[in-house]
C-alpha cells in the first residue's frame, strides 16, 4: 500500500473537509507523484515596529522571513517532494518574492515527525530553526496552520526558543472559486511585542509529474538537520 502524503498522515479524515483544490495541493508528495508551483502576487508584505528590522535582516541571510515591505509583489511558491539525506519524505515550501530592488527567498522544508502526529517545519538554508506545525480544516473548507514549539539547532546545541524572542505563525489558506485562485494570509506574532511580520495575496497553481521535473538545483537546503 502506498503511503499517504505527510499532510494526509497528520490530518487524517480532516483533510477531506478542505476545499477540493486544497485537498489536491496538500496531497503533493511522493505517493501522488506531483509537485505544485504557485505563481501570484502578494497584495501586501508588512513588518511590525522598527525593532523587528534587525532580526528580519539577520534571518534573511539564511532565507528566513523577508526583510522588506511592499505591495503588489510578484511571488512564486515551490512545493516539491523529495527524499532528504536521512531518508525522510520532504516537501519544499520555498517562496521567492520579486521586489523592485531584487529577489528575496523564504525557505522551509516540511517532514513528518517520527511519531507521525505532526509536521516539522525546518526553516532556512541551514535548517537551524525547526517548528512544530498543526493543521486544521475550517468549517468553510479553508486550512488553518499554526506553529507550536520552536527549536534552535547548531552542532551540539538543541534548545527551545524562549517565548520572549520566539513567535507564533498563523497561516490561513483558502480557494476562491470565483477568481479561480488560492488565497493566503500569514501572520507572525510575538506574545510580548505583538505582530512582527506577515503577508497576504493570491496565486494560481500548476502541477507537474516529479519524475519529469525532479528537484531543481538550489531548492534543497545547504545543510539538512537529522534531529526531529
Amino acid at each position: 500500500m502506498t503511503n499517504p502524503s505527510i499532510f494526509r498522515t497528520v490530518m487524517g479524515a480532516d483533510l477531506d473537509r478542505l476545499h477540493p483544490q486544497l485537498q489536491r495541493r496538500f496531497s503533493v508528495g511522493l505517493a501522488s507523484g506531483e509537485a505544485c508551483v504557485g505563481r501570484g502576487v502578494m497584495d501586501r508584505i508588512w513588518h511590525g515596529g522598527a525593532f523587528v528590522k534587525p532580526f528580519l535582516a539577520l534571518g534573511a541571510t539564511r532565507n528566513i522571513l523577508v526583510p522588506r515591505e511592499g505591495r503588489d509583489v510578484p511571488f512564486v511558491i515551490e512545493n516539491v517532494p523529495y527524499v532528504d539525506t536521512y531518508g525522510r519524505e520532504t516537501v519544499s515550501f520555498v517562496r521567492t518574492f520579486d521586489f523592485p530592488a531584487g529577489r528575496r527567498r523564504f525557505d522551509a522544508q516540511m517532514v513528518l515527525s517520527p511519531k507521525g502526529d505532526r509536521v516539522l517545519d525546518y526553516l532556512g538554508t541551514h535548517q537551524h530553526l525547526a517548528s512544530d506545525l498543526h493543521f486544521r480544516a475550517e468549517p468553510d473548507g479553508s486550512l488553518l496552520i499554526r506553529s507550536g514549539e520552536h527549536r534552535f539547532r547548531e552542532g551540539v546545541v538543541d534548545v527551545r526558543v524562549p517565548e520572549l524572542i520566539g513567535a507564533t505563525a498563523e497561516v490561513r489558506e483558502s480557494y476562491d472559486d470565483v477568481a479561480g485562485r488560492f488565497r493566503i494570509q500569514v501572520r507572525v506574532v510575538n506574545r510580548y511585542f505583538g505582530p512582527l511580520f506577515g503577508y497576504e495575496g493570491s496565486f494560481g497553481a500548476t502541477y507537474t509529474d516529479i519524475r519529469s521535473c525532479g528537484v531543481r538545483p538550489g531548492l534543497r537546503p545547504v545543510r539538512e538537520e537529522a534531529r526531529a
